[in-house]
């Protein structure tokens, strides 16, 4: 692997010996308090085991994975078509966050948990407020989140998190496990959200939030099961939340009303899952575009908002979901799954395109209404059966995803002003109209892959490929007549490999390739305008190790991934010629090495270059958007001394960006320091736990991130202060 003019090896001895300060002495310590307790109870004819947390159904079929000591992460989570697998056994790099996770921190939305990722960087949609990722160095959009391993049924722009138990992140091309995705990022990663699920234990929890400076909230989660030894299962999860947060003026309304129904029998297992999302945003403040200016302004104060006055943002997202397992044999599983999503949006944008390094930018006027309709399903068949002495499990089965979207829009002439100023007062939006066909796509596969498994179940292989087809009708909004389409198949091979060297160490290495929907041409002079490109492939190298203590767990992997890149040549043809090339290494930790104190984080390095460029002329510069190492580091401590009190802290760093792909504009280095403390009691014997989080605790100005592909910049928040108070029945 090579890191250029040696300052990523530099970083990567600087962040291996970080993980290994902390990694090392809290094993050791870990093992020395064992050590002491064994010699303690040397009386004892046998000693206590480690007791690992446990809020999932273990069974038949395909069991969510149980929670890892600490309770912050699990042990393992959906592998796509290969269904839920424990971490040791899968060949990937993997992290699945928590619900109890998720509930200290106070996440609000995905972005809000993927601060916990040394791996994901935030960053926001252009002029909007979707959440978008970078994993590894390439896109994510929040269209290509999955729900239960279903694309197509999670809410677009941003997901309110209350209704959901993990947040699983893959890091790596993902093309054969979880088919293509259905926007054009998906590359370097993907996210699945996991639906909450109604325990053993009735549930009855209400939560009120404040959110600093003025934003109130409210949100009730109940679960009960009925029946003959609990087969069915009722969840429920209901929230609002309202005011103005930490940036002046800014507004955000949120509504969740979410069902979680299941049943569990002998044979057969059933899920359903739906919910309405609806969000609204009023004057948010907008991300930046950088245009031609190479020289940027320094951050504004994290608190100052200069969104144009006028500017909303109103979405709503109606989905639901059906998952069925029925059990043929002992050694057969037949599985399908379908669902539908609709998305409703009404926005008023007017994002701002810098004119000068002294803050002075031009406000746009982008007036819009969207609409899309989703349907999905996948089917497939599980078959275990035995070779000799090699064991074999076999998934077999196809994708589809039909969508439909329609949408109009007005632009009329914006207005000038500055990003330390406010927003200018004067800028009217145009009407956008009734929402016309816009797009079709179709998106179908079909799969295959065994896992065989031997050496007394020390080595598993995976070897599998998916064919996949992808159809795109794009209409014009004026004529309603074609404008350009595209028929598309390609296949995604996937090879991968884990070893188990001792009960603690797990060895692994995979060739995977991602896919993804080739850009639609939207320059002015591009002699193609309004042309599909073909579907972009990744190939992607990767090997690793994993280690599991039982209470302490981390893992090391190296990467290379090759994306094709799209530019307009000298003869004004948009064209996918160029490339893009990731090499990087992630050093992640995570558990409660000592009883009370929790860790989780890492820290990752990447060397994104830019290779094939047009005429040579960026070979060799760093990709936008793509900083050259990232770490993120939390720990938690439970005070001996304060029954029930737990204090702790989160830092996040990360390195300078570009921002342009000619390396001629970049944001610096930025630091953000985040504390947190919570206290669990009893009020009339009923659990009450109040929490307090304090995000950017220094209140640092900072630009946050630069876009993976698009040429903007997104300001960081302020000092931020979250307060819950929940109480369960």
């Amino acid at each position: 692997m090579r890191f250029r003019n040696h300052k990523s090896s530099r970083y990567l001895l600087l962040g291996t010996a970080s993980i290994l300060a902390i990694a090392v002495p809290t094993y050791a310590w870990a093992q020395t308090a064992t050590e002491a307790e064994t010699v303690e109870n040397a009386t004892e004819t046998q000693t206590e085991a480690v007791v690992i947390e446990d809020s999932a159904e273990s069974g038949a079929g395909d069991p969510t994975p149980p929670v890892y000591a600490g309770g912050q992460v699990a042990t393992g989570g959906r592998v796509g078509a290969l269904g839920n697998r424990d971490i040791l056994d899968t060949p990937f790099s993997t992290t699945s966050y928590t619900e109890e996770l998720i509930k200290n921190q106070q996440a609000q939305d995905i972005s809000d948990v993927m601060d916990n990722d040394p791996s994901v960087v935030n960053t926001s949609g252009f002029g909007n407020f979707a959440n978008r990722f970078t994993i590894r160095g390439f896109d994510l959009t929040s269209d290509e989140v999955s729900i239960d391993g279903l694309y197509g049924t999670a809410p677009r722009q941003s997901v309110a998190i209350e209704m959901f138990d993990r947040v699983e992140v893959l890091k790596g091309a993902s093309a054969f496990v979880n088919g293509m995705a259905p926007g054009s990022g998906g590359l370097g990663g993907s996210i699945n959200l996991v639906p909450k699920r109604a325990t053993d234990d009735p549930l009855t929890s209400v939560t009120g939030t404040y959110g600093s400076t003025g934003q109130f909230g409210g949100h009730l989660d109940a679960g009960r099961r009925f029946g003959n030894d609990n087969q069915f299962g009722v969840r429920t999860n209901l929230m609002y939340r309202d005011g103005e947060g930490a940036i002046e003026d800014e507004d955000r309304e949120t509504k969740l009303a979410a069902l979680a129904l299941d049943f569990r029998g002998d044979n057969a297992r059933m899920t359903f899952d739906a919910g309405i999302n609806q969000l609204r945003v009023e004057n948010g403040r907008p991300t930046v575009s950088v245009g031609t200016v190479t020289s940027l302004p320094g951050a504004p104060s994290g608190s100052h908002n200069f969104a144009a006055a006028g500017t909303y943002s109103d979405l709503e997202d109606k989905f639901a979901q059906i998952r069925l397992e029925y059990d043929v044999t002992d050694s057969t599983m037949v599985y399908t799954a379908i669902g539908g999503h609709n998305s409703d949006e009404i926005n008023n944008y007017a994002s701002a395109t810098l004119s000068g390094s002294d803050g002075s930018a031009d406000f746009g006027n982008f007036a819009n209404v969207y609409q899309r309709d989703d349907v999905t399903g996948t089917l497939g068949i599980r078959q275990t059966f035995e070779t000799g002495p090699v064991k074999h499990e076999v998934n077999t089965g196809t994708t589809g995803m039909w969508q439909e979207v329609h949408q109009n829009w007005a632009s009329l002439t914006g207005e000038s002003g500055n990003i330390y100023n406010s927003g200018p007062t004067g800028i009217a939006f145009g009407d956008p109209g009734d929402p016309k066909l816009s797009s079709t796509n179709i998106l179908s596969s079909y799969f295959l892959a065994d896992t065989l498994t031997f050496l007394e179940d020390k080595i598993h292989l995976t070897g599998g490929i998916r064919r996949q087809n992808v159809k795109v009708r794009n209409y014009d909004l004026t004529t309603g007549a074609k404008s350009s389409a595209y028929d598309s198949s390609a296949n995604s091979p996937m090879v991968g490999v884990i070893g188990n060297v001792t009960d603690d160490l797990s060895v692994y290495g995979n060739y995977i390739e991602g896919l993804s929907q080739g850009q639609t041409v939207t320059s002015a002079t591009a002699t193609n305008r309004g042309e599909t490109l073909a579907p972009y492939k990744t190939k992607q190298y990767e090997i690793g190790a994993k280690l599991d203590f039982g209470t302490f767990g981390a893992g090391i992997a190296l990467f290379e991934a090759e994306k094709p890149s799209a530019y307009e040549n000298s003869s004004n043809v948009f064209t996918t010629d160029g490339e893009q090339r990731n090499r990087g290494i992630e050093l992640t930790a995570y558990g409660e090495p000592v009883t009370g104190t929790r860790i989780l984080g890492g820290i990752t390095f990447i060397d994104a270059e830019l290779v094939k460029t047009e005429d040579g002329t960026n070979d060799g510069n760093t990709a936008p958007g793509v900083p050259d190492y990232q770490l993120t580091l939390g720990a938690e401590y439970d005070l001996p001394f304060l029954d029930g009190v737990t204090i702790g802290g989160r830092i996040i760093h990360t390195a300078s960006q570009y921002v342009t792909a000619s390396n001629t504009a970049s944001i610096p280095s930025w630091t953000r320091l985040d504390v947190s403390a919570r206290y669990v009691t009893e009020v009339h014997n009923y659990p009450v736990t109040l929490r307090a989080n304090i995000e950017n605790l220094t209140n640092n100005d900072y630009w946050e991130t630069a876009g993976n592909s698009i040429g903007y910049i997104t300001a960081g928040a302020p000092l931020t202060v979250k307060l819950a108070l929940t109480a369960d029945f």
